[in-house]
């Protein structure tokens, strides 16, 4: 599902920085998006790439010290710079988070149904009773079968995938506008991956919600997402609608995660997965120069002199960051390991 409506959630030039016992690092650099909607936009690349830093400065759950600057627009709000006060009214409400491991995040001595009705005594103003009843409303929602059962359990009663579905009960209960969803099917077999997505899916269809999911693996990006964003060492440095991504990736580190993701029929018996050499690099400050430049096979002295801008291809919504990008052939993932 696509729309053409104004974004819901607009991120202008945001960066993140923390100082540190070595200096500072820099750990998001000039990151700009849209999520319209009813919109599932995943954000993808590699651990250490910004992914989750930048979901976290959506709504200000950064620590102190870290240092923000550039624009978060919730409907016209500004979020960047606003006052905690203003940032809680907004936390569970208008922006809600899945994060990846429930049994972190939820409260090993409180019941599931009463962690969920806490949300809507805070926000929604509702009666212990009231929140009860609309926890049960909820886990049924979400998939959760006897639920009015379910309700009284404790996290430890519940497999990985029910504990998941929880986090999303709890997380969609005040309706928000936007749902950040953190590797919510990592640790997940792929069957409860599979349900966890489709109700995912079905939120947004039935509530209208916009989703960022956050994840390092492609198979859920292209089972669920409209639009792709590819960090890389705290940049954009790839955003495409879904399919044009997959099959005609224009960024060398695209390429190159396709390339190492299995495939079915491409890998089979003995074959290995292509590898990208090293590692994300960790930065003090962003070079004007392209950061996976000592990572790429097609890298020369103009990568190394200068970043490359993140600019249209032929005229699409299909932009990438790169000096010498793929072909727009199918054989692309492959021209770029050459």
């Amino acid at each position: 599902m696509t729309t053409a409506s104004a974004p819901v959630l607009e991120i202008r030039d945001l960066s993140v920085s923390f100082p540190t016992e070595t200096g500072t690092v820099s750990a998001v650099d000039a990151v700009s998006l849209d999520l319209a909607a009813g919109e599932i936009v995943g954000m993808v690349g590699e651990s250490g790439c910004g992914k989750s830093v930048t979901a976290m400065s959506i709504a200000g759950l950064l620590p102190g010290s870290a240092r923000v600057t550039g624009s978060v627009r919730l409907d016209g709000t500004q979020l960047v710079g606003a006052r905690e006060s203003a940032l809680r009214r907004v936390r569970g409400r208008e922006i809600a988070y899945i994060f990846q491991e429930p049994m972190t995040s939820l409260n090993p001595v409180l019941t599931v149904g009463r962690q969920i009705g806490e949300v809507l005594q805070v926000h929604e103003r509702m009666s212990r009773r009231a929140a009860r009843a609309r926890a049960v409303e909820l886990l049924t929602l979400v998939g959760i079968p006897s639920a009015a059962q379910r309700v009284d359990s404790y996290p430890h009663q519940l497999s990985g995938g029910m504990r998941q579905r929880v986090m999303i009960a709890m997380a969609v209960a005040c309706g928000p506008k936007v749902l950040v969803a953190d590797e919510p099917t990592t640790a997940l077999d792929v069957t409860v991956q599979a349900g966890i997505l489709q109700v995912l899916r079905d939120l947004r269809d039935r509530l209208g919600t916009s989703v960022l999911i956050i994840t390092h693996d492609l198979g859920v990006i292209a089972d669920i997402a409209d639009r792709v964003v590819v960090m890389y060492a705290g940049r954009v440095v790839e955003r495409a609608p879904v399919d044009d991504l997959f099959a005609h990736p224009r960024h060398r580190y695209t390429a190159g995660l396709l390339s190492a993701s299995p495939q079915p029929g491409r890998h089979a018996g003995t074959d290995r997965l292509t590898e990208i050499p090293g590692l994300v690099p960790v930065l003090s400050s962003q070079p004007d120069a392209c950061t996976f430049a000592d990572r790429c096979p097609a890298a020369d002295e103009q990568c190394r002199a200068a970043a490359p801008p993140l600019e249209g291809i032929d005229g699409t919504d299909h932009v990438a960051a790169c000096w010498h990008p793929c072909a727009t052939a199918p054989t692309a993932v492959q021209e770029a390991n050459r």
